[in-house]
């Protein structure tokens, strides 16, 4: 398995699927499984149970995860869906790079 390239709070847009051309924001990271919860995207409803929380329950309406070769990273700076890459700064840390203008993501 390779390391994901998208985070949590990374913007990112949908490029395949029922969802595809939806932006939103990564809510969550499932790097085991290679997969990303992405805000209002990916909707399923869901029956629940009467929790505390939730004392109605019935059906919710939730974000399924979808896998991460479905989204692409938008950039932050040229605010363009572009692949990551990655480079090594002076100081050793390593940074990802947008693919189209070339300047850092983190």
């Amino acid at each position: 398995m390779s390391g994901m390239k998208i985070k949590k709070g990374d913007r990112v847009k949908v490029i395949a699927g029922k969802d595809k051309g939806k932006e939103g924001e990564v809510i969550r990271a499932i790097p085991q499984r290679e997969r990303v919860v992405v805000e209002k995207v990916n909707m399923v409803k869901k029956a629940q149970h009467p929790t505390q929380a939730n004392p109605q329950g019935g059906i919710v309406s939730m974000e399924a995860p979808l896998h991460v070769s479905n989204v692409m990273l938008v950039c932050p700076s040229c605010k363009q869906a572009t692949r990551v890459g990655f480079r090594f700064k002076e100081d050793g840390t390593k940074v990802r790079v947008c693919k189209k203008c070339g300047k850092d993501i983190d």
